[in-house]
């Protein structure tokens, strides 16, 4: 019964991310900003996540506070705020799809930063695969609605983000809980996007927020994307383990592409259906092919 409920916290979890988008753009269309909406969204996270991980402040050193400002900024400011921008320029349903290429990029990284985790030559034929997906999605939003790839680009480089910060977290998971990791990275995110919500040009009437569509989307992005969510993932991962819990993150652009469908009226031709199943492809057959061959042994 608990493995159950491990997967259906992960399911559940992945289904609110792939919605997030929706929500964001739903703010975004009532006029907020891409850096006013992670910033109201994490500062509601981050003092709920303070009323109950507060005792402890500080890294144990100096090298370790640095890689938590890595964290802040590639898993939070700039991670969101490409995303945020991108859903102003390109479809809802392409951000989502572009951004499941993070996994991908991650174990590259990892592969050319460690040997003994190189990725074979399947999960390297399974990653071009969903690059080329990812031509065929940005070619859809340039080539049917006639606007810039802007925004398909911005996405790709918010999935670039967040592989740097997988690897980064990769390094401090090791010795801190997930609350504290958690809430320095929303910290240090609040912190560095400062600058970017001084320099965006207007804001927006916090009047709007007394809108149903305006104050319900942003508890649901606060609440639960960015504070709930995070926890049921980690309780997830830790009953079912990192890779199985992940196998759900591909059914994320799925669930967007449905929810952007049904709510946001988006249509998205036959090209970038192609591109969908190429990236899903792509990043099963990434999963299916992951097995790692043995580093020698050094002497």
């Amino acid at each position: 019964m608990s493995i159950i409920l491990y997967n259906v916290g992960a399911l559940l979890t992945v289904a609110a991310w792939g919605v997030s988008f929706v929500s964001t753009k739903v703010l975004l269309d009532h006029g907020l900003q891409p850096t006013e909406v992670y910033v109201y969204r994490t500062l509601l996270a981050y003092v709920m996540i303070l009323s109950v991980c507060h005792k402890r402040l500080v890294s144990n050193s100096v090298r370790d506070e640095l890689l938590f400002i890595a964290c802040g900024m590639c898993g939070g400011s700039l991670y969101f705020i490409a995303e945020n921008t991108a859903l102003e320029h390109t479809l809802v349903s392409n951000v989502s799809l572009i951004v499941t290429l993070a996994p991908l990029i991650t174990t590259l990284l990892v592969g050319a930063l460690y040997k003994a985790e190189r990725p074979t030559k399947g999960m390297i034929a399974g990653s071009l695969v969903a690059f080329l997906g990812v031509g065929l999605v940005i070619f859809n939003s340039s080539f049917v609605l006639a606007v810039k790839p802007l925004g398909d680009l911005l996405a790709l480089s918010a999935a670039v983000c967040w592989a740097v910060y997988s690897l980064v977290l990769r390094k401090l998971s090791a010795f801190y809980t997930v609350l504290f990791i958690t809430r320095k990275t929303f910290f240090y995110g609040l912190l560095t996007a400062l600058p970017f919500l001084f320099t965006e040009p207007g804001h927006c009437d916090f009047k709007v927020f007394a809108e149903t569509a305006v104050w319900a989307n942003f508890l649901f992005l606060g609440v639960f994307c960015s504070m709930l969510a995070f926890l049921i993932w980690a309780w997830a991962v830790k009953g079912i383990g990192a890779v199985k819990s992940n196998n759900y993150l591909y059914v994320q652009p799925i669930i967007t592409l449905v929810a952007s469908a049904l709510l946001l009226g988006e249509h998205v031709t036959w090209v970038g259906y192609m591109g969908c199943s190429l990236i899903l492809i792509g990043v099963i057959l990434t999963d299916r092919l992951s097995i790692v061959h043995p580093s020698k042994p050094t002497h």
